[in-house]
């Protein structure tokens, strides 16, 4: 098997992303493993998984909008904003399927909240789930997250179907009790399920090619070639785009990320294809 791979796996839900790559680890018997797009325990679905140096590539990807699916149960009064901590749960009358659309719509463009301090942001080194299970304080910063489509799937009172899109950073648990405030009511998710980030679908675990998700565009360089797979300095005016940004460029076998300014420098360099 090659020691460079690239492909999407399906986390379950109950165990964190750390956990699920121990168990990739055994399963494939590779030992350098990195995933992108943390998932907070209570969450399923898509992860993008990377074996050696392709998981230096994860910057380099386009990764938006990721795409979920969601329960919403109305009336549900959660600390971690999931099942996982329900302190009260209220008998509500049934919604009109209009007023839900109306409420759902109207959180379109960009929203600004505070993460749920059940979940997998970093404070200080420690995931702040971890922090808020030890009773610890847990501040967050408020964030802006993008949505492009907030979709309602199904009603059946008191649990609310819905598909969201929304830009990388995104925390649908909060989303789900802005929706559920927007009616008048508490509201907690009963599941979460990551569908795709970006172009990246699980698809049995297949293989991909990682040119095919690279957000960057490719330049191409018209010196000597051995010049990039020695890493040698390189010269602005040896590049076919001039233009200042960032590039790959595919020598053999091989990719190299370089940022052309007034000079030329490497990002990444001789990350083996496969």
């Amino acid at each position: 098997m090659s020691k460079n791979r690239l492909f999407c796996a399906y986390k379950p839900s109950g165990i964190s992303c750390n956990k699920f790559l121990y168990d990739i680890k055994k399963r494939y018997n590779v030992k350098k493993v990195g995933y992108s797009g943390t998932l907070d325990v209570f969450a399923s679905g898509n992860l993008v998984i990377a074996f050696g140096q392709y998981a230096k590539l994860f910057r380099f990807f386009k990764k938006s909008p990721k795409k979920y699916r969601a329960v919403l149960w109305l009336g549900a009064k959660s600390d971690s904003l999931d099942t996982e901590n329900i302190e009260s749960i209220d008998e509500i009358e049934a919604f009109e399927i209009g007023s839900i659309r109306e409420a759902a719509k109207s959180l379109l463009g960009t929203l600004r909240y505070t993460p749920p301090k059940f979940s997998a942001k970093k404070i200080n080194g420690k995931r702040a789930y971890e922090l808020a299970r030890a009773n610890k304080e847990v501040v967050l910063k408020e964030i802006t997250t993008e949505i492009f489509s907030l979709e309602v799937k199904d009603y059946s009172h008191p649990f609310i179907t819905f598909e969201i899109s929304v830009s990388e950073g995104g925390y649908i648990r909060s989303i789900g009790k802005i929706l559920a405030e927007k009616l008048g009511t508490n509201g907690a998710l009963k599941s979460l399920e990551r569908l795709n980030e970006g172009e990246f679908f699980y698809d049995n675990e297949k293989e991909l090619n990682p040119l095919e998700f690279l957000r960057i565009d490719e330049n191409f360089y018209l010196g000597d070639e051995s010049d990039i797979l020695l890493g040698r300095k390189l010269k602005k005016t040896d590049f076919k785009i001039q233009e200042k940004r960032e590039y790959f460029v595919k020598i053999d076998k091989y990719l190299s990320v370089v940022n052309i300014d007034d000079e030329v420098k490497y990002l990444l360099n001789k990350i083996e294809l496969c």
